[in-house]
């Protein structure tokens, strides 16, 4: 078989085959055994005719198409398994038969995008920006106000009680639009927590001093991006009824309260557990963000023609991906897709730029390993493989036996090496600490007893407060 290779452009090849004669009649047989089927001859079973009686009858051109379509695909793999250490296709090929006339050589041209050369800039001693691993001010103390909010009891407003924000009023409501009550805009027996700022603005402001019982019209307008075009930036006047009001009450911060929210018997170690988990989170993120920075900077330097079909390639992964975090809860994508009233190809469009960037990065980063001779090693396979098990919590030679299955131990030999490629710019950089405004933590919430008592110290430390935000708006 003889191949002519022509590079289009840097991420294009066209290969211009030929098959010979003798090669070809392989695939000549193989196609007679199908026709043969398919086809009657007088005299003989359906399938049993001789190939010569066929051909006679029929002509030598019958098995042509079938025969090709045996052919051309099995000798462009050939091709292609032969140029391995000269480029990989990342495209199907386009087919275009030159010439096929049986007793003679088959010409035909396949032409695909490959993975493309890249053109590395600067990768070593790059200047990186780490931001601090030190928990902010009052970090633990924000933490232990969101557990003390989560577990707060609702308790009952007297009747007298004025509504304040952050108490949740137990409503009545109906909107109208010049008088006139429109759809969605009504709701009975509705829980809203003051400054959740589910509603839309300046609805949840105006319930703040309310008592229960009262009646109170409320005007408000509608966003000027409201999804209900017949709302947008309309104002109109909702008739509420409070029906009753709550109001967070918290447990002090003492041993109790450790002991009911936690495994921990004191105060002291849930503050000591809930610090080391920050810390270990705020390194983690410290050095997520050193690494993107880095692959960043180099990408940016380097010069690369990315080929639109891994461009594709990618945006249907993470449309995969996407597709799957929505099965997680109970929804398909076909579903969403009704529900949001969106096209798939809205969103294919959404991961166009983020798709681009990840294939750049990559290529790169496969760059930088192969200039700097980085693979994976059969150890770095068994340590990634074993830490699979530990979270799967299944033996590490039934997920080696999974993985070589489903094909995929290549792919993490893939990431291994683009690991490796990160660690060693970062190795090869300057380091030094980014520039970061201190983050300080708003004072927590009080009961009124601790107000009066004015509790010790460990028990007043600032916290932040939390405010619970939900998908939801007012329809």
């Amino acid at each position: 078989m003889k191949v002519t290779t022509e590079k289009l452009s840097k991420s294009k090849v066209q290969l211009t085959i030929e098959i010979p004669p003798e090669q070809f009649e392989e695939s000549l047989s193989r196609a007679y055994k199908i026709v043969v089927k398919k086809v009657n001859v007088p005299g003989f079973r359906k399938g049993k005719a001789p190939r010569h009686i066929l051909e006679r009858m029929y002509g030598k051109e019958i098995l042509l198409e079938d025969a090709l379509q045996d052919a051309v695909p099995k000798a462009y793999q050939e091709a292609l398994e032969a140029a391995k250490d000269e480029y990989t296709a990342v495209s199907g090929p386009e087919y275009d038969v030159v010439e096929a006339t049986i007793g003679q050589p088959v010409v035909f041209k396949a032409t695909f995008e490959i993975k493309p050369e890249v053109t590395l800039g600067e990768y070593k001693g790059l200047t990186l920006e780490k931001v601090s691993t030190e928990l902010p001010e009052g970090a633990v103390d924000a933490e232990i106000e969101k557990m003390r909010q989560r577990y707060a009891k609702l308790i009952v407003v007297d009747g007298d009680g004025e509504a304040q924000e952050g108490d949740t009023v137990t409503i009545d409501f109906e909107g109208k639009l010049d008088g006139v009550p429109f759809e969605g805009g009504k709701g009975e027996n509705y829980p809203l927590e003051l400054g959740s700022h589910t509603f839309i603005p300046g609805f949840e402001e105006q319930l703040v001093g309310v008592k229960t019982g009262e009646e109170k019209d409320i005007t408000v307008t509608f966003p000027a991006d409201y999804h209900a075009e017949n709302l947008a930036g309309k104002e109109v006047v909702f008739s509420v009824v409070v029906k009753e009001i709550k109001r967070k009450e918290y447990a002090p911060l003492d041993d109790e309260f450790a002991k009911d929210v936690s495994e921990f018997a004191t105060l002291q170690e849930l503050r000591q557990d809930i610090e080391n988990k920050l810390k270990e989170a705020v390194a983690k993120k410290a050095e997520y963000e050193l690494r993107n920075a880095a692959v960043k900077q180099v990408t940016e330097k380097a010069e690369v023609e990315i080929p639109q079909a891994m461009i594709e390639s990618r945006v249907n992964q993470m449309i995969n991906d996407f597709a799957y975090q929505l099965a997680q809860q109970g929804i398909t994508l076909e579903k969403y897709l009704s529900i949001s009233n969106t096209k798939i190809e809205d969103i294919k469009a959404y991961y166009q730029g983020e798709a681009q960037s990840s294939v750049k990065a990559d290529l790169v980063l496969e760059a930088v390993a192969k200039a700097e001779g980085l693979k994976a090693t059969e150890e770095d396979l068994t340590e990634q493989i074993t830490k699979m098990a530990e979270q799967y919590k299944q033996d590490p030679a039934k997920v080696r036996e999974v993985l070589e299955k489903q094909g995929q131990l290549s792919g993490l030999e893939y990431g291994i090496m683009l690991d490796k490629a990160v660690d060693f710019i970062i190795a090869q950089a300057k380091v030094v600490p980014a520039k970061a405004e201190p983050v300080k933590a708003k004072e927590p919430k009080q009961t009124k007893e601790e107000k009066q008592n004015k509790e010790p110290k460990e028990e007043q430390g600032k916290g932040q407060e939390t405010k619970g935000k939900t998908a939801k708006e007012n329809k």
